[in-house]
């Protein structure tokens, strides 16, 4: 798939997320938008996953450890066919396939029920230790957040996956660097992040996260590397896409009202 296609998709997945928060009234648009090429990418892109057979054994397993960026995953799901695309206008509704955190009982294309910072990240490295002892050739795709990274499980994840030699493990931190109680480093500081996962016996890459040359880079790289388990730092933007909600972490939780929804309709385009 080329990237104007590519960019194409992201640009859809935007319209979910915010037609889905918009129509919950509630949901977390800002760090949705900030894995958007992202979630393109590994889903259009780069892993083996077959939607006419979601729980296919061979396939490659995607966690949102940072789950609260559903909205995000959902419409990539949506339009990689697991399920219908008018679905995310019932995101947080009661009885709906789609709840606030990924639910893998009520969602297809889920791997891994998420929402509890650091847990998903727990439970891919079990994913990717489970393929060493079972002879399997699926890779493991978890996404952080650099808030995320705070909770000391995650410390204690890396030291197994590092001392395992996971290389079937793809980390991606979103270092979008706003959490919801402000600015990453002015909470709790997770820096520098590349030597700590360096010193976890990590291969580290970076990527910018909205340029699918520079993701296609990261992806083509690690693919080759063998011996440890990968992690991606991504440097992204809080609210890419919709100008007033960038950088601003007031849009860490929290809907549209109806002006603000028409307004970024326009920014998007639809």
């Amino acid at each position: 798939m080329d990237i104007s296609q590519l960019k194409e998709i992201a640009h859809q997945i935007r319209h979910g997320i915010l037609e889905g928060t918009y129509n919950a009234k509630s949901g977390h648009p800002g760090g949705s938008l900030s894995v958007t090429e992202l979630i393109t990418y590994l889903y259009f892109e780069e892993m083996n996953i077959d939607p006419k057979n979601p729980n296919w054994d061979e396939r490659d397993r995607f966690v949102l450890s940072k789950g609260h960026a559903a909205p995000a995953l959902y419409t990539a799901l949506a339009l990689k066919g697991f399920f219908s695309r008018d679905e995310i206008k019932n995101l947080r509704k009661v009885n709906s396939i789609l709840q606030g955190h990924p639910d893998m009982k009520r969602t297809p294309g889920i791997d891994m029920s998420t929402g509890s910072l650091g847990q998903g990240f727990s439970t891919a490295c079990g994913m990717a230790k489970s393929a060493k002892i079972t002879g399997k050739n699926y890779r493991v795709f978890t996404v952080l957040g650099d808030g995320e990274i705070q909770e000391g499980m995650v410390w204690e994840a890396a030291m197994f996956a590092g001392f395992h030699k996971l290389d079937n493990l793809i980390a991606i931190i979103d270092n979008n660097g706003l959490q919801i109680d402000g600015a990453v480093d002015e909470v709790c500081s997770p820096y520098p992040i590349a030597e700590k996962f360096e010193a976890f016996n990590f291969h580290v890459l970076t990527m910018d996260a909205h340029d699918f040359n520079s993701i296609e880079k990261a992806f083509t790289t690690a693919r080759g590397l063998k011996g440890k388990p990968i992690v991606i730092i991504q440097k992204s933007i809080k609210g890419k896409g919709i100008s007033f909600m960038e950088n601003a972490v007031d849009w860490h939780g929290v809907a549209t009202t109806k002006e603000e929804y028409e307004k970024a309709k326009i920014e998007l385009r639809f």
